[in-house]
């Protein structure tokens, strides 16, 4: 812990994974003034310490604070913002999101206004509402010092701009600017930044001498780009290159990591919380995204936070320092499988996704490859819907690549399953979902395309052979939850196939209720 600040445990974000409409929720998708509400739901019902606001490829609310303090006052006079409880903006990375850059600088120049709005509700209270942003796709320490320099430049640094002969400032019509600094969170997304962050951190390190450091590493993006094991892997190893750099450097580093419920976007259930927990030692914060909050019972989401607020950090993160090239190899060669797979997949998936309902109000959302990630001709859609489309399907992408497993070394095999050590659980949950039945429905149907019947499935079949074979674990429904599912998925492959389009959604959506998430 922070001496001079909490750090937050948990981070409720609007990542829109949730099958369930919440109940104060009047329309499938949450914006406006639901988005607001929210916020103060997860903070005082759910228990979260931090909510993202994320002005990143969607229209948000400029007026947050201000309807957060005058619309529930009383709980924020208890829990001070930006002392007890926290907002933090997800800001667009204008080096790549050029459709964003102008919101990059409104979003920091919304920064004081939200400061003197607090002020004015707190009295003379010292503590910024909003003090800190995550910066997407970061690749280099210089990133996060241009955020630095723009804030401190474009925002106040014109206080101090002459608007008047002789003399008059700006500062002496708008007021002071402050906060006068803020912390930038650098968000790691894909390989080359998650496995160089040791030299990176070293650089930022040195060249802004922070009091302390909070780090975003993604673990459903990687997932998606990579496959299940290398973002589990990628994750572990950057953890351990933080561990390694505290140690020498003796400077405060808080890893947050990013994660969905299901298994392939990082495993958060009521169910694997000790699980979840002893996976990802070294964490300080954890999100708490919208199919945990939305998908389970009230009192399971809020057992979930409860508990990750007592409990993180659990422990030092590995140190992986004699495996880690061992581990990178075994990575690299489960990557090249999963993306084998998806050449043949990737048009099949695209359709499919395109029945996933939106629950937030998204503009484009750029991502690390462009506007989309393309396989051949074909623009892969973002995490979500990509999960949400193979398990829609009966074929859940935890096994796409498990072949791998069967090839690699003994030393290969133990550095793996030593790194990954949830990973037969993290499978069984998923293998719950796989369905022997849809594989005959879709080669059956003569509506899926024939690189995905003849190419995608028959290597998804010798992953699942591995799952089985080697691991063993039992592939299909084992629970009448798990077999009502099948059936749901089974329905919406038929519905798909005889292009019945709105009744395959529903049956899209009824199979995601009972699995407790989208994607």
């Amino acid at each position: 812990m922070s001496e001079f600040r909490l750090i937050p445990k948990t981070m409720s974000t609007q990542h829109p994974d949730n099958a369930s409409i919440p109940p104060w929720c009047d329309s499938e998708v949450i914006e406006g003034e639901k988005e607001v509400y929210e916020a103060y739901y997860a903070y005082s019902v759910l228990g979260c310490q931090e909510v993202m606001w994320d002005s990143e490829g969607k229209d948000i609310d400029p007026h947050v604070v201000r309807k957060l303090l005058t619309g529930y006052p009383s709980f924020f006079k208890e829990k001070v913002l930006g002392r007890d409880v926290f907002l933090t903006y997800r800001i667009p990375n204008p080096m790549l999101e050029r459709a964003e850059k102008k919101v990059f600088l409104e979003t920091l120049q919304a920064i004081p206004k939200h400061f003197d709005v607090a002020r004015q509700f707190y009295g003379e209270g010292e503590h910024a509402p909003v003090f800190e942003v995550i910066l997407p796709f970061t690749s280099s320490h210089k990133d996060v010092v241009r955020v630095l320099r723009a804030y401190s430049e474009a925002v106040v640094g014109i206080e101090n701009v002459r608007v008047d002969f002789p003399d008059v400032t700006l500062a002496e019509l708008v007021g002071e600017i402050r906060p006068k600094t803020i912390n930038v969170i650098p968000l790691f997304e894909e390989w080359s930044s998650l496995t160089n962050l040791d030299s990176l951190l070293f650089k930022l390190l040195e060249a802004t001498s922070p009091k302390y450091l909070r780090v975003f590493l993604a673990r459903s993006d990687p997932a998606l780009h990579y496959g299940l094991v290398p973002s589990v892997i990628l994750v572990k190893v950057a953890l351990s290159k933080i561990r390694r750099l505290i140690e020498k450097e003796r400077v405060d580093i808080y890893p947050i990591v990013g994660v969905g419920s299901l298994p392939f976007r990082g495993h958060l259930s009521p169910s694997n919380l000790e699980n979840f927990v002893e996976e990802y030692k070294g964490v300080n914060t954890v999100t708490i995204q919208c199919g945990l909050k939305y998908d389970y019972p009230e009192d399971d989401a809020k057992m979930v936070v409860d508990y990750l607020n007592r409990n993180l950090p659990k422990g030092e993160a590995d140190d992986l320092s004699q495996t880690e090239q061992t581990l990178l190899s075994v990575a690299s060669k489960f990557k090249d499988a999963y993306y084998e797979f998806l050449t043949y997949a990737a048009k099949t998936i695209e359709r499919v996704s395109r029945l996933v309902p939106a629950r937030r109000a998204r503009r484009l959302h750029v991502g690390l490859f462009g506007y989309s990630r393309m396989i051949g001709d074909v623009a892969m859609p973002r995490a979500i819907p990509f999960t949400a489309s193979l398990y829609s399907l009966g074929l859940p992408p935890e096994f796409i690549g498990l072949r791998v497993f069967g090839t690699l070394k003994e030393d290969e095999q133990r550095a793996m399953l030593d790194a990954y050590r949830n990973i037969k659980e993290d499978l069984r949950f998923a293998a719950e979902f796989f369905s022997w039945r849809n594989l005959d429905t879709i080669r059956e149907s003569g509506a899926f395309d024939k690189m995905f019947v003849e190419s995608a499935l028959p290597l998804l079949v010798e992953d699942v052979k591995v799952a089985e074979e080697v691991m063993g674990l039992k592939m299909g429904p084992n629970s009448s939850v798990a077999r009502r599912h099948e059936n749901s998925t089974n329905d919406f492959i038929i519905l798909f196939s005889e292009g019945k389009m709105e009744e395959a959604k529903k049956a899209l959506v009824k199979a995601a209720k009972l699995r407790r998430s989208l994607g």
